[in-house]
């Protein structure tokens, strides 16, 4: 386990309700940002096209410097729990949920976008604040994601 003396993030804590995402080390918080959501925020992600956020514990497992939206990293949802839930109804669980800033030619917007769920089930921050966290978080950081 990984202390916050040498400030390595090892892990990333969701609060939906709250709009905020955390990066800890250890039990310190070493960032706080505001957070956008799923366009229909409450409730666990079920299946693709239902704009929910995921709610659990998953990976952050790979990035991508050129997504659609301005950087991303991507949450390892869905899991085999969420699979085997999708299949139980017959549709697909989705998949494609990241950490990334505003729609690309949208990053003008900054803050106001922090305003309102407008995702389709990812978590956006600024650009900048995604600058800062491409930095600080690593591949293989878990993510908690609490309703």
């Amino acid at each position: 386990m990984t202390h916050a003396a040498d400030g390595k993030v090892d892990l990333v804590r969701v609060e939906k309700s709250g709009r905020r995402m955390q990066l800890l080390s250890g039990e310190a918080v070493v960032k706080e940002y505001k957070i956008a959501l799923g366009a229909r925020p409450v409730g666990h992600k079920r299946w693709e096209g239902d704009e929910r956020t995921p709610e659990g514990r998953y990976v952050l497992d790979w990035r991508n410097p050129k997504s659609m939206a301005y950087k991303s990293i991507h949450i390892s949802y869905p899991n085999m729990q969420d699979m085997a839930a999708a299949k139980s109804v017959g549709v697909s669980p989705g998949g494609a949920i990241m950490i990334h800033g505003a729609a690309n030619g949208y990053g003008w917007w900054g803050w106001v976008l922090q305003l309102i769920d407008w995702t389709d089930g990812c978590i956006a921050v600024t650009n900048q604040e995604m600058d800062e966290i491409w930095t600080l978080v690593q591949d293989g950081t878990p993510i908690v994601i609490n309703p």
